[in-house]
């Protein structure tokens, strides 16, 4: 049989690029936000990160052995779902917020869907929507930067919801504040330094593409400037994607491989879904922050997505030509 050809099953590429690599390449991206929230918030911020990592990773493991599952904890999944969950977080909510966020985030969110790659929901992101219907007050009791006595502060978003303000100067914030993190919030979504450092890494190692935070982050942008709180196309470009989750959540978990497009193109589309929605929420609805709620409604739109935005087939200039 020497020199016949072999017949397999796909894939019949393979790269170096594992499951456990690309996943503990993320959580190690995230690690400079952890740090800048843990030292802008004091060990509190260290508290709910550890609670959360450790709920997730113990679930999964618990419950595939339940199941007689192989125990898959080494790949890294459960560990970065934590994690985002406790970047999702103010660094002042009480240990049983991040352990249960983390038990339905695993449980529910993940292995009741038969595990990775098979949910359909960003866990991090569900068991964050799960803790703020549950508890709302523990969830919007953030507490003020470098501060010892934890004095409670709401956040810009907030403040400029409730119409307490208008423009970023009556805060008493700057750009520069809001870049590295001197405001009020979730513990891993304030320091945007941090987090884009992270983020250049991941696109760097071609880990994550592009697509989706150009398309949240523009979209978003330019919708709040054109509908603008004093009017239109006097909107705070900068203020609405640097004052809450925008950039966690454009790079982090709009371009999560299980829950978003698979195409280019796609994750394009995704994107500027968000970044509508996300306006949407922060512009009409009643909560001041919008990120989580449109990456949620969005991963419910990726088969449609996938179904009707496809690359193009090898060999073939267009789908009508198929068809299709």
């Amino acid at each position: 049989m020497r020199g016949k050809l072999e017949v397999g099953f796909a894939p019949h590429i393979h790269i170096r690029e594992s499951v456990p690599k690309v996943m503990w390449a993320v959580f190690f991206s995230l690690i400079p936000a952890g740090l800048a929230g843990v030292y802008i918030f004091g060990l509190p911020a260290l508290r709910v990160i550890i609670v959360s990592v450790l709920s997730c990773v113990i679930a999964e493991a618990l419950i595939q052995k339940l199941r007689h599952k192989r125990i898959t904890i080494g790949d890294g999944s459960a560990a970065l779902t934590g994690l985002l969950l406790a970047y999702n977080l103010s660094s002042s909510v009480p240990f049983w917020i991040p352990l249960a966020g983390g038990l339905f985030a695993i449980a529910i969110c993940k292995q009741v869907f038969g595990g990775l790659g098979a949910n359909i929901f960003n866990p991090a992101l569900a068991a964050r929507a799960f803790l703020l219907a549950s508890w709302p007050k523990q969830m919007t009791d953030f507490v003020r930067p470098w501060t010892l006595d934890s004095v409670s502060s709401a956040t810009p978003l907030a403040i400029l919801k409730e119409g307490k303000a208008l423009a970023l100067s009556d805060m008493g914030l700057s750009y520069r504040d809001l870049f590295l993190g001197q405001r009020s919030g979730c513990l891993g979504e304030v320091c945007i330094l941090a987090l884009l450092l992270g983020a250049l890494y991941l696109l760097w190692k071609g880990y994550i593409w592009g697509h989706a935070p150009a398309g949240f982050i523009f979209t978003l942008g330019a919708l709040s400037w054109v509908f603008g709180a004093k009017g239109y196309f006097q909107g705070d470009f900068l203020f609405s994607i640097l004052s809450g989750g925008v950039i966690l959540g454009a790079f982090f978990m709009a371009t999560d491989y299980v829950t978003t497009p698979l195409s280019k193109k796609g994750q394009l589309v995704f994107g500027i879904g968000c970044g509508a929605l996300a306006f949407v929420i922060r512009r009409f609805a009643g909560y001041p922050e919008g990120v989580s709620y449109s990456i949620l409604i969005m991963n419910a739109v990726t088969p449609l997505i996938d179904r009707y935005v496809r690359p193009r087939r090898y060999g073939v200039k267009s789908l009508g030509s198929l068809g299709v």
